[in-house]
């Protein structure tokens, strides 16, 4: 525990111990011999009155005279601290007894020649033998007669003296001793931790001195320096204090400059970065509304390519085309989240009709291999984006159908608290935890090291994290190699409502048979593409790059449209808002109503929700027509 303590503490303890213990050993000495002393002065006095009343009782005893023994043994209560006094002969009777014996002590036995000291708590009892006096007579006799008469070679007894003194003085002396013994210790320790006290002041004041300007060169104060705190070794310490601060100065300042110059060079290759990327923006800006137009009608040929019946060899060109030109849309997708363009509109919808659908759509690919994909049954609801929400799981069953060779996937989804967790489930070639954050940057595919584009772009994570991260749902990985991967999102909970299902899987392409469509688009093959499409849907179709020409059709034909769609960029001055107000002024304002854009400006969103209409960013995917398509034909319906 002293390990502990500090330099005061250590100083202190130095200069108490030694005092203490000295003043403790001299007291206990001093007080001891003075114990000592009071102990036998009162022994002594108890012996002197004693022998005195011994020799005083003589001739009484030897006579009998009981009446001079009490005499006697009543003078001796006189005397200071004397209790008790008895008198007894050589058979051990009392002859006179004065005063209170203590009934505790033992008297001495009879015819027995005894001198001695019996001592109690309070008491203290002399017993003192009455000799007979030898006493010198010329009469021709010498002591030898005596001494063949008493038969010993003592003279004989006459009696025993018994006298109890009290020790009351003697302990209350005894313990005033103590108690000033314990003074003068407490007095000893109370000066010398006062002593102690100014000593380590002394000692500790120049070290806390230099921990404090060590303490301000720490926090980077280095122009701190010590004065002059003393001699010896205090001083050399100060000096090396003070020139340790004058070299940590000197490199601080010259790290200062070197920081500052890199700093400098940072800020121009930072400058120099943001204008390169502030280039590249505007050319990809520029590249993905030129690419928009032809990525469009690609898709909605491939889509209606895909509805024919072809030969196996043809499916699976069929099937290669459309894999190109999704990984074709799905760089067009990453460039409007990065544009900011993208708003979600969040709603509530239910679980499973998302999850069939995905399933629906996922299943001609599991053909090509050993898999089997299962979505676990659900009744939950939940509030988000619903098309944004199905691009995100779907993205995450493709992963999985992509990476796993055979064995099963399971899309299941169960309530934690306010939120909804759906995980996808597979048991492919799983990933090392150190690549858990790696996968969901751009382009980054683990498996293709060497970039074979029949594998994809590796886009498909990235853009379930800034959908997640958009939506501000919570996105988990959980996987270790050659076990599996589970990815999983957690979706607030929702009650249902009345709600219908606008996908494909909840409708028959017969739904749009019959309905008449006018159609704006000054791209000839955004429009073939179209036309191609909504006719293959059976949609009545009048299509034309300018709105006259489509209403002259219209006119024509004496048909009144049921829907008009139209590209925003048109010919000339007008767009496709104006577009649409100029067919809706003739055939009314609750014309259903939809407006494809290539631009993702968020200039061009703002216009389209100013005249509440519905804007679908080229490439359009075709899912995502046919549910609008539906919804604005049903107004009805509560999609």
């Amino acid at each position: 525990m002293i390990r502990n303590w500090g330099i005061r503490s250590r100083v202190m303890l130095v200069a108490v111990l030694p005092t203490l213990v000295l003043a403790i050993v001299l007291t206990a000495f001093y007080t001891g011999s003075r114990v000592t002393d009071h102990r036998e002065a009162h022994v002594a006095r108890g012996q002197a009155f004693a022998r005195q009343l011994a020799a005083a009782s003589e001739y009484a005893v030897f006579s009998g005279n009981r009446e001079s023994l009490r005499r006697l043994a009543g003078a001796m209560l006189a005397e200071t601290d004397v209790l008790g006094v008895m008198i007894i002969d050589r058979n051990g009777d009392a002859l006179a007894q004065s005063g209170q014996l203590d009934a505790t002590l033992p008297l001495p036995p009879r015819a027995a020649w005894t001198r001695g000291l019996v001592t109690a708590s309070g008491t203290l009892r002399v017993i003192e033998p009455v000799l007979p006096t030898s006493l010198d007579l010329d009469d021709g006799f010498d002591g030898a007669a005596l001494d063949t008469l008493s038969g010993a070679g003592t003279p004989p007894m006459l009696g025993t003296v018994v006298v109890d003194i009290s020790r009351a003085q003697l302990n209350a002396r005894q313990n005033e001793l103590l108690v000033i013994g314990s003074a003068a210790i407490l007095m000893v320790l109370i000066g010398s931790l006062v002593l102690a006290h100014y000593m380590s002041r002394g000692v500790t004041g120049p070290i806390r001195r230099v921990a404090s300007a060590v303490e301000r060169i720490g926090r980077g104060q280095f122009s701190a320096r010590l004065s002059d705190i003393g001699g010896g070794t205090l001083r050399t310490l100060a000096e090396g204090v003070n020139q340790m601060a004058a070299k940590l100065a000197s490199a601080h300042e010259d790290m200062s400059r070197q920081i500052a110059d890199a700093t400098a060079e940072l800020r121009a290759r930072k400058d120099e970065a943001e204008r390169a990327t502030l280039s590249k923006s505007r050319f990809l800006a520029a590249a993905s509304h030129d690419l928009r137009q032809p990525m469009h009608a690609l898709g909605l040929f491939i889509a209606e390519l895909s509805q024919h019946t072809h030969a196996p060899a043809s499916r699976r060109l069929v099937e290669r085309i459309a894999a190109s030109a999704e990984a074709m849309e799905n760089l067009l997708d990453i460039s409007k989240l990065d544009a900011g363009v993208l708003e979600p509109h969040i709603s509530v919808f239910p679980l499973q009709p998302i999850l069939d659908r995905i399933a629906a759509e996922q299943r001609p690919r599991l053909g090509t291999k050993d898999l089997l994909l299962r979505t676990r049954p659900t009744p939950l609801w939940v509030e988000s984006d619903p098309v944004l929400f199905e691009r995100i799981i779907g993205n995450l069953v493709s992963n999985a159908v992509r990476y796993t060779r055979k064995g099963h996937i399971l899309v299941a989804c169960r309530r934690r608290g306010e939120r909804v967790r759906i995980e996808v489930r597979d048991n492919g070639v799983g990933i090392a935890a150190e690549a858990h954050e790696i996968i969901f940057q751009e382009f980054i595919q683990l498996d293709n090291p060497a970039r074979s584009r029949d594998k994809g772009l590796g886009l498909g994570l990235a853009i379930v994290r800034r959908l997640t991260d958009l939506l501000g749902h919570r996105l988990a990985v959980r996987s270790r190699p050659g076990r599996g991967s589970v990815f999983a999102i957690e979706v607030p909970v929702a009650q249902p409502v009345e709600y219908a299902e606008p996908g494909e899987t909840c409708r028959q392409p017969g739904d749009l048979a019959g309905i008449r469509v006018a159609l704006v688009d000054d791209d000839p093959l955004a429009q073939s593409g179209m036309r191609s499409l909504l006719t293959s849907w059976g949609c009545e179709v009048t299509a034309g790059s300018d709105i006259e020409s489509v209403l002259e059709t219209l006119a024509r034909s004496g048909h009144e449209p049921q829907l008009i769609i139209s590209d925003y960029r048109l010919h000339g001055n007008s767009n496709g808002i104006d577009a649409i107000r100029v067919t809706r002024a003739r055939y009314g304002e609750n014309l259903p109503a939809a407006l494809i854009s290539g631009d993702t400006a968020p200039e061009t969103l703002r216009l389209a929700q100013g005249e509440s209409l519905a804007l679908l960013h080229k490439p359009v995917r075709p899912a995502r027509l046919r549910a609008l398509l539906n919804r604005l034909s049903h107004p009805e319906r509560d999609f």
